[in-house]
């Protein structure tokens, strides 16, 4: 007989527990992984966020891909571009707001920017778990790391002033 593995419930004390994580990790966010392993065919996770955190734009080539963020806690700013770095739509989830959630296509660039501090999203997506390669990171924005990312980022947030 197969172990079944424990019901997890999404409250309060998680979302502080993973909060907590991604104001101390370097990166200034955490996953918390609800998949068992990253060959599995559904990754589902929790990703807190801090406002101080760069996601350099990408987007998922593989088809299967399309990723849904919902927002559980705090606010985050979601920017889309075009091929070249444009920005052609934005949008803030929060919740109980108009939006709490977007489906992302694979194909389309985006990045998201926490605008409060314990911001918190479940995250769903095609697996197995892939790092981006280079192909799926924006070429025309600053890589993670480089000195140029906090400018690129109070950009992104200045959008949602």
């Amino acid at each position: 007989m197969t172990r079944m593995k424990p019901v997890q419930t999404i409250n309060r004390e998680l979302l502080d527990n993973v909060s907590m994580q991604a104001r101390t990790a370097p990166r200034r966010r955490k996953n918390h992984n609800f998949h068992a392993a990253e060959n599995d065919p559904c990754n589902r996770l929790l990703n807190a966020i801090e406002p101080d955190s760069y996601i350099q734009p990408h987007c998922h080539r593989d088809a299967s891909k399309d990723e849904t963020i919902i927002i559980l806690r705090g606010r985050v700013g979601m920017v889309f571009f075009d091929d070249r770095g444009a920005v052609t739509s934005t949008t803030v989830l929060a919740p109980a707001s108009e939006a709490v959630g977007v489906n992302v296509p694979h194909g389309v660039y985006h990045t998201l920017v926490a605008l409060e501090s314990n911001s918190v999203f479940f995250e769903a997506k095609a697996g197995p778990y892939a790092p981006l390669i280079p192909e799926e990171k924006a070429a025309w924005a600053p890589v993670e790391g480089d000195p140029r990312a906090a400018t690129y980022l109070a950009g992104l947030k200045h959008l949602f002033v």
